[in-house]
């Protein structure tokens, strides 16, 4: 079976509809899959949720489908670097499900393993614990957190072969390996696609078997912040 297609639009063709539930791989600007983010945008597919610990910038990243108004819900962690995000949250134009980071990756995880719930400590006593299931074990309180399942999930990797084995770099392996297991079909993007056999099996972040779709491309890799300090005086 051939995974690999030529372009972000060509992998989407026939997977992308309205009202999905999609599973964004990356953090802050880091990993983030924004060649298919872009081919989303020119679809035009709407009232879609988005699962991403963050929506990237104003104009990068899940900033841009917030820009054109395609995004109704978005389950995630961070707000803070993109102002059009607060924006419609505050006024209400924009559903939001806060998750702790961690919960946020477990959620994915689980929906990836098939387990549609876990309890955790984190959240219990605030507001990420109302409505929820709360259970004892060893004499604490747990909160039930449910799996996520998505329609489709799309992740940014560095490194693929034509099976779909993903080898991540650094930052990019937070979020995007979770996100990736949790979608029905999941469409990877990635720097270069390597002959088969080439990659180490111990240093495999997540195997073909949950990889549906791959495209090769060339990548922005934009930074969020640009921080220096001043030369030291000679």
């Amino acid at each position: 079976m051939n995974k690999i297609y030529g372009s972000a639009a060509e992998a989407l063709e026939g997977v992308l509809s309205d009202g999905m539930l999609i599973a964004a791989g990356g953090f802050g600007l880091c990993g983030i899959p924004e060649l298919l983010l872009q081919a989303i945008k020119d679809n035009g597919a709407k009232d879609l949720t988005f699962a991403s610990n963050n929506a990237g910038v104003d104009d990068f990243g899940i900033g841009i489908l917030l820009q054109s108004r395609q995004v109704k819900k978005m389950i995630s962690s961070y707000v803070g670097e993109n102002a059009e995000f607060m924006r419609q949250y505050l006024s209400g134009e924009l559903e939001l499900e806060f998750n702790p980071q961690g919960t946020l990756a477990e959620r994915m995880r689980a929906g990836g393993s098939g387990i549609p719930g876990f309890y955790t400590k984190t959240g219990v006593g605030t507001q990420i614990a109302e409505g929820k299931e709360v259970k004892q074990f060893h004499g604490e309180d747990y909160i039930l957190e449910e799996g996520i399942f998505a329609d489709l999930s799309i992740v940014k990797a560095w490194k693929a072969d034509d099976t779909g084995n993903l080898v991540f770099r650094k930052t990019a392996r937070n979020f995007n390996p979770p996100a990736a297991m949790c979608g029905k079909v999941c469409i990877v993007e990635v720097e270069e696609i390597v002959p088969r056999g080439s990659l180490d099996p111990d240093k495999i972040h997540l195997p073909g078997i949950y990889v549906h779709r791959i495209i090769q491309g060339d990548h922005e890799k934009r930074i969020e912040k640009v921080t220096t300090r001043k030369r030291e005086e000679a």
